[in-house]
């Protein structure tokens, strides 16, 4: 049975790219889209300016970005210490971050 919502077939929903991809391609299109917003507004002679904060805010999303989704190099340690028996677990601190969670969605 296929679903047809908008246009969007079954095949376009939930397409995941790697990280290197996402990161590329947002960066492109923020260069695309500032090239054309800054040429329509010379254009009409209208200027923007954005303040300290929300240029601090673009600069910090994109160093973001940057940074790998895993830790690959962390994943492969824990990895190692399951495979050969040494990965042990605080149970204190376990269930410390557990309420914590709990405190922070409930209240």
């Amino acid at each position: 049975m296929s679903v047809d919502l908008n246009g969007i077939s079954q095949g376009q929903v939930n397409i995941q790219r790697p990280t290197a991809d996402k990161a590329g391609n947002a960066g492109d299109k923020h260069a695309a889209a500032d090239q054309t917003a800054s040429q329509s507004v010379q254009a009409r002679g209208e200027s923007v300016n954005l303040s300290s904060q929300a240029r601090n805010l673009k600069q910090l999303e994109q160093k973001l970005g940057d940074f790998p989704e895993m830790d690959d190099d962390r994943i492969a340690e824990i990895r190692s210490a399951l495979e050969n028996g040494t990965y042990k677990v605080d149970a204190q601190k376990l269930a410390q971050k557990m309420l914590d969670m709990d405190k922070s969605i409930f209240g």
